[in-house]
C-alpha cells in the first residue's frame, strides 16, 4: 500500500543543540494536536468515507502525517544530540530521562502521554472532516506558537513548511466536505 522513500519530505539539519525547544516541539509528536493524532485519526476514519474519493484523501493525508511524525522525531533528535545529564536536568527533561533516556516517547510539551483519547471517529463523513479541519486549524497554530519561541533558522525552516501543510490538508478536507454537502452524502 505504501511506498516509503528514505528521506524526510524536508530537510531537517540543525546544527545547535537546543533542548528547551525540544522539550516543547515534543507536543507535535505526542500532544493532542500533533501529528501522531493526526495519522491516527485520518487513518482510522478512511475506512468510514462513503466512496473512493474520501478513503484515498483521509489515506493520503494520514500518510503524509506519518512522514511529520519522521519530521519531528528528527528534529528533536538533532535538538538533543550530545546533550549532557546536566543540560537536561537543566531543560527539565530528567523525569524522561528517568523513563526513556534520550529515547523518543509520544507526550505533549508537559509530558502528558499521548492517548487515542485525542481524536475521535463517528462514522458521519461530514462530522469527522469537520474534526478533521478543526484539528488541522489547531495544529497550525500550534507550529505558529513554537515559531515564536525560537529564532533558529534551522528551526524555523521546517516548522513553516509544516504549518503551510496544515494549511493545505484543510483545503483538501474542506473541498471533501463541501462536496459531500452537496451530494447530500
Amino acid at each position: 500500500m505504501w511506498k516509503y522513500e528514505k528521506r524526510l519530505q524536508y530537510p531537517v539539519n540543525i546544527k545547535k543543540k537546543d533542548l528547551r525547544m525540544a522539550k516543547l516541539l515534543v507536543t507535535q509528536y505526542g500532544g493532542s494536536n500533533g501529528e501522531l493524532a493526526a495519522a491516527f485519526r485520518y487513518l482510522n476514519q478512511r475506512y468510514t468515507m462513503p466512496d473512493n474519493r474520501g478513503k484515498a484523501l483521509l489515506t493520503d493525508i494520514g500518510t503524509e502525517e506519518l512522514a511529520h511524525v519522521e519530521m519531528i522525531s528528527t528534529m528533536i533528535y538533532q535538538l538533543m544530540k550530545d546533550a549532557t545529564i546536566d543540560e537536561i536536568k537543566k531543560a527539565g527533561l530528567d523525569s524522561h530521562y528517568a523513563e526513556h533516556k534520550k529515547a523518543l516517547y509520544p507526550t505533549d510539551a508537559n509530558g502528558v502521554p499521548f492517548t487515542v483519547m485525542y481524536f475521535a471517529t463517528t462514522g458521519d463523513p461530514k462530522a469527522d472532516l469537520m474534526e478533521d479541519m478543526a484539528a488541522e486549524q489547531k495544529a497550525r497554530a500550534v507550529y505558529e506558537n513554537l515559531i515564536d519561541l525560537t529564532n533558529d533558522p534551522d528551526v524555523i525552516s521546517p516548522l513553516l513548511w509544516l504549518r503551510q501543510r496544515e494549511i493545505v490538508h484543510f483545503q483538501r478536507f474542506k473541498e471533501l466536505y463541501e462536496m459531500y454537502k452537496k451530494e447530500g452524502l
